[in-house]
C-alpha cells in the first residue's frame, strides 16, 4: 500500500508541475491585464452586439472578466449591476458554457487537443444558448434581487504591488491545485490497484457508449465532472498515458466537458444571483449529451463512409 501511495504522490506532483507551468504564467499574465485598458477596450467591443442576446450593454462587463478570469469574477460584477431576473440568468447560462477560457483551453491543449476548438465550442454555446433564450422566454423583467455577498476587493496601485498580486494569485491557484490534484492521484492510484476502477468503469459503459466513447474514457468523464477542465486535467492527462484513451474519444470527452463540467460548484455557485439553478444545470446536462451524441454520430458516419471509398490502383 505505501508503494502505492508514493506512486500516487509521484504521479500527483507531476501532474500538478505540468498543469503549473501553464496555470502561473496565464494567471499572471491575466491579473496584469487587469489593471490595463485591455479589458476595458474588449468590454466596449463587445458592448454593442449585447442586445442581440437580451442583454444590455453593462452585460458585457461579467461576460468579459468571467471569461477572460473565472465564474467569481463574472457573478461578482453581476452584482454590482441592476440586471433584470432573464438577463441574469441568461448571464448564468452564458458563463456557464464559457468561462476561465484562457486557462482551462490552454489545459486542453496540454491535453492534445486544439485549443481553437475548445474555444470556439464554448462561445458557440454561450451566444447560442443565450440567443434561443431570449427568443423563447418573455418572462423574467423583473429586477433581479441578489443574496447577501461581499464583492468589495481591495484597490491595488503601482505596478510592483500589482506584480506581487499577480504572483500571488498565481501561487495561490498552484496551491489550489496541488492540495486537489495531489490526493486524487494518490487515491485514483489505489483505486486502480484494487480494480474498483474496472467496477466503475463497467458502471459507466452504458453512458460512455451512449456518447460514442469507449469505457475506458469513463475516468476522464468523471474527474471533469466532478473537478472541473482545470483541476480535472489532471486525471486526464494520466489516462491519456495509461488507459490508451484514444484522440477520438478525448476528444468527445473534452466536448461534453467544455458544456458541463464542475457540476456542483459551478451550479451552486450561482445561489446568489437569486435565480433558479436546476434548469441552469439541466440545460447545461441535456446541451453537452445532445452536442457530443450528435458529434459521435457525425464522426462515425465519416470513418465509415472514407472505410467505403474504392482504392483504385495505379
Amino acid at each position: 500500500m505505501l508503494e502505492t501511495i508514493k506512486r500516487g504522490l509521484i504521479v500527483g506532483l507531476k501532474t500538478t508541475w505540468t498543469l503549473g507551468k501553464v496555470i502561473f504564467p496565464v494567471t499572471l499574465l491575466v491579473t496584469l491585464l487587469q489593471h490595463t485598458p485591455v479589458l476595458d477596450w474588449v468590454i466596449s467591443w463587445i458592448a454593442p452586439i449585447m442586445g442581440w442576446f437580451g442583454l444590455s450593454g453593462d452585460a458585457a462587463i461579467p461576460l468579459v472578466l468571467g471569461n477572460f478570469l473565472n465564474l467569481y469574477a463574472g457573478i461578482g460584477a453581476i452584482l454590482t449591476l441592476d440586471l433584470t431576473v432573464k438577463e441574469v440568468f441568461i448571464l448564468a447560462v452564458m458563463l456557464s458554457f464559457s468561462h476561465n477560457l484562457i486557462i482551462e483551453s490552454t489545459v486542453a491543449a496540454k491535453v492534445g487537443l486544439k485549443i481553437w476548438i475548445i474555444v470556439l465550442v464554448r462561445l458557440g454555446l454561450a451566444f447560442f444558448s443565450a440567443f434561443v433564450i431570449n427568443l423563447v422566454w418573455n418572462g423574467g423583467s423583473e429586477l433581479a434581487k441578489y443574496g447577501f455577498v461581499s464583492t468589495n476587493e481591495e484597490s491595488i496601485t503601482g505596478w510592483g504591488s500589482i506584480l506581487l498580486n499577480g504572483i500571488e494569485k498565481a501561487s495561490l491557484g498552484i496551491f489550489q491545485l496541488a492540495i486537489i490534484v495531489i490526493p486524487l492521484m494518490v487515491v485514483i492510484q489505489v483505486l486502480k490497484e484494487l480494480k474498483w476502477l474496472d467496477v466503475f468503469s463497467r458502471w459507466m459503459t452504458p453512458i460512455t457508449k451512449a456518447l460514442g466513447m469507449k469505457e475506458n474514457t469513463s475516468t476522464t468523464l468523471a474527474s471533469g465532472l466532478l473537478f472541473g477542465l482545470a483541476f480535472g486535467a489532471g486525471v486526464m492527462i494520466q489516462a491519456v498515458k495509461e488507459d490508451n484513451v484514444s484522440k477520438k474519444d478525448l476528444t468527445l470527452a473534452f466536448i461534453f466537458l467544455v458544456a458541463c463540467h464542475a457540476v456542483v460548484e459551478d451550479t451552486l455557485i450561482f445561489i446568489p444571483l437569486g435565480i433558479p439553478v436546476l434548469p441552469l444545470l439541466l440545460i447545461r446536462v441535456i446541451t453537452a449529451t445532445v452536442l457530443t451524441m450528435v458529434i459521435a454520430f457525425i464522426w462515425k458516419r465519416v470513418e465509415h463512409n472514407n472505410r467505403k471509398e474504392p482504392i483504385y490502383g495505379n
